[in-house]
Formats: C-alpha cells, structure tokens, sequence
C-alpha cells in the first residue's frame, strides 16, 4: 500500500509541538535541580525562547507588496492589553527600553518579561480565545496559533507556572539573531517514536523523582484558585451595584408611573370642565379652587415674576438706548479727536519741515560767518601791516626833515607836511557782527570791498 503523503504545513506544526514538549520538559527538569531560580545563561532556557519564538512566528502573514505593512510578532503581542490589563504594565516597560530597538527584539523582550510575571501562558491563552479577532489579521489558516494543536500547547505551557526567572532584559542583545538548538541534548532514547512514548516517560521520570513538581503543581493550582476567587470577588460586588442599581430604577419607575396617572385624572378633570362651560363654571371653579390651590398659587406667583422680568426688561431697554446714545456721542467725540489730531500732525510735520529749513538756512549764515571773520582777520593783518609801513614812512620823512636845512635857499620858511596819525585797529568779535547775511551784504558796500582789497603799497603811495 501506497502512504498517503502528509500535510507540510500539518508537519511542521506536529515538529514544532513535539520539540515544544521536550524543551518544557527538559526545562522543568532543570529547574528542579538548580532550585527553580533560572538566569539568562541558562541553556534550555535560551533555547525554550527560541522555540517559542518559532511557534509564534509559524504561519505569519508576509508583507502586502512594497507599501504595505508589515506584519510583526511584537503587534500582535501589544494587542494583549486590549483581553488582559495585566500586560499593560509590560507593555509599556518594553516600549521605554532604550537598549532594544527593533520589533523583534521588543517582542523578545515581552516573552521574557511575561515569563518572569508568570502570566506567559494565560497572556497567550488570552490570545487564543480571541484568535479570530486578534489573530486572524495577522495569520494564514494553516499557522499553528490558528489551529486545534495550539491547545496542546497551551496545555505546555501551563507548567512554567512554577518556575522562577530571574533575566535582565537590558543586558541582552535581543536585536540580533538568536542560538541554534542542539538537538542532541534532548534525543537522548532512540525508544521515543510517538508522543504517547513521551508522555509516558515523563509520567515515569516524575514519579522517579522526589515530590517537588507536585508540590509545585499544587502551589500553581492554589495561585489559580486564588485568581479566580478573587475574580468572583469582583464580580459578586458588580452584580451587588447592578442590583442596588436596578432597585432604585424600579423606584423611579414607580414614581413616574404615580406622577403619570395623577397627570392623566387632572387632564380628564379638565376636559370634563371644557365641555360644559356654561352649566357648571361655577362649580368647576370651586372644584378647581378646592383641588388645585397650589396651582393657583403657582400661578400668581409666575405673574409676578413676570411682572417683574417685565419691568427689569424695560428698565434693560433704556439703560441699552442710553448706552448706544452715549456710544454714538463717544463716536462723534473720537472722529473729532482723530480730526483734531491729523491737524496737529499736519501742523507739526509742518513745523518741522520749517525748522529744518531753519537749520539748513543758520547752518549757510554760520559758514558765510566763518568767511566773514576769516576776512576780516586777513584785512586787519593787512592794517597792520599798512600801519608799520606808515610808522617807518614817518620815520624816515622825519629824518630827512632833520638833515635839511630851517630854511629854503629863497627865504622862504619850510613847508609843515602833514603827519597822519594811524589808530590801532581793534581786534575782531564775531560775536559781536552776528546779523543775518542780508545785513552783512548791505553794510559792506563795493567801495569798501575796494578799498580793503588794496595793497598795502598803493595805501602808502595815496
């Protein structure tokens, strides 16, 4: 007989179901000779990790072409906050690692954290009761999560329960790739042909052993217990609310429902008393009177008040004409202002274009000053000079006077020349000549300017 060629996808996930049941096992065993305190160097414990991993990347969709997203371990475990609140608080440890930097190591990372929290298994059962909402996006049909071998797995690991982890996450590379398995550590019977074989085995090397993994059984079990009572807890008081809650629903129900017929009787009541108007107005205003002397009350009360809005409105009204009279008048006052300043802007802009020209006109005098000054310096030296040339003119004319004789040859007495008298020229105060240039123009007159501009020789010949 031919045999019918299996599944591969069906083979894989039967290899990966019983190397997960060897490496739990192999795990358990260690732990119970080391004390069940378990650190990153541990080997079986590193090479649980990678299993896992592989168990929970079996079947995981692959990219959706160049632009799409891409499907990672580490989405599909943040989604665990969403069924379990627990695992908000690892969640967000592994967010704020800065030693890890990649998707796959952050998933890492979270295996890791969920283990030393003992919640690994029920994080991932969490996942599995919810796999057609959580999972399916993220999945083919034929991976592992999403198939009936899964259970056997979760029943896996249930175990590590009892085990104690203590692994620094930050000390670890997680970015890179991890170990390969060395097989060879956990075929160690050529005898293990089915899973039945292996399950009697460890059946067999359990009740070898001393009473300590039933110890730790019964401890998981006593956690669970604990766990569930106290989730009974919580929702015994839910239910305890809800009916307290309910209660005072059906009182406000009640109320209502008395409030309602009481509303309907007083309607018919008035109805009644609207069709006959005219028969029985009398009466019906004393029953009216008699029944609702609250409303009557009620009533006037409300005139009132209306009353007394009314007269508030009217008093609101004028005090609103008076303030849009007083806001106009404000308008008409600023327009006028804003008149009165562009005047007065126009004004100093004036002003000061006027004093500008001013300046310009004082700077001109004092330059043509500074000229003027510089003139008549240069004339008083030129006096000075005229009065020397004089003095020794007067000088010499006297001596030659002295050498000639009283007399002239005739008989005739010598003729008195004249003798000039030079006064000192006084020196200049430009103070004292600050006028306007007009002024200046008109008192120097071209004669003058002539006769300044002389030399100081055609002075002594005149």
């Amino acid at each position: 007989k031919k045999i019918k060629a299996r599944d591969p996808a069906t083979i894989e996930r039967s290899n990966l179901v019983n190397i997960c049941k060897l490496v739990v096992k192999e795990l358990l065993e260690q732990s119970l000779r080391f004390g069940r305190m378990l650190d990153s160097d541990h080997l079986p414990l590193q090479h649980f990790f990678i299993v896992l991993e592989h168990v929970l990347r079996h079947g995981l969709r692959p990219k959706k072409g160049l632009l799409g997203p891409k499907k990672e371990l580490w989405d599909i475990l943040q989604s665990v906050e969403k069924y379990s609140v627990e695992a908000q608080d690892i969640t967000a440890s592994v967010r704020d690692l800065p030693t890890v930097r990649t998707q796959i190591g952050r998933a890492r990372a979270w295996l890791r954290l969920a283990l030393m929290q003992k919640k690994l298994p029920d994080y991932l059962q969490a996942l599995v009761d919810n796999r057609e909402e959580a999972l399916a996006e993220y999945y083919e049909p034929h991976a592992l999560m999403m198939s009936d071998e899964v259970i056997l797995i979760m029943g896996i690991l249930v175990g590590l329960n009892v085990i104690d982890c203590n692994l620094c996450v930050k000390e670890e590379d997680l970015d890179s790739q991890q170990g390969v398995i060395d097989f060879s550590l956990y075929l160690r019977s050529s005898t293990r042909t089915s899973p039945e074989d292996e399950v009697h085995t460890i059946v067999e090397a359990g009740n070898s052993e001393n009473m300590t993994a039933v110890l730790d059984q019964k401890n998981y079990i006593e956690e669970l217990n604990r766990h569930l009572n106290a989730t009974v807890a919580n929702l015994q008081g839910k239910l305890e609310s809800l009916t307290t809650t309910n209660a005072l629903m059906k009182e406000d129900l009640a109320i209502a429902r008395n409030s309602l017929l009481s509303l309907q009787a007083e309607n018919l009541a008035l109805r009644q008393n609207a069709q006959n108007p005219n028969s029985n107005a009398g009466e019906n205003l004393n029953v009216h009177d008699r029944i609702d002397p609250e409303v009557e009350r009620t009533l006037t009360e409300e005139k009132k008040k209306r009353q007394e809005l009314e007269r508030e409105l009217e008093l609101q009204a004028s005090l609103k004409a008076e303030t849009e009279m007083a806001m106009k008048l404000l308008e008409k006052d600023i327009h006028e202002k804003q008149d009165t300043i562009v005047s007065l802007r126009r004004q100093l802009e004036d002003i000061k274009q006027i004093n500008l020209e001013m300046y310009k006109k004082l700077q001109e005098c004092e330059g043509e000053l500074t000229q003027k000054g510089e003139m008549v310096s240069r004339l008083q030296a030129k006096a000075s000079q005229i009065g020397k040339i004089l003095t020794t003119l007067e000088k010499k004319y006297e001596g030659t006077n002295s050498l000639d004789s009283p007399t002239t040859p005739s008989g005739i007495p010598p003729v008195k020349r004249p003798h000039l008298r030079v006064d000192p020229i006084p020196p200049f105060n430009a103070n004292k000549i600050r006028k306007s240039p007009s002024v200046e123009a008109k008192s120097v007159t071209p004669m003058d300017q002539s006769a300044s501009s002389a030399t100081p020789q055609e002075k002594a010949n005149d």
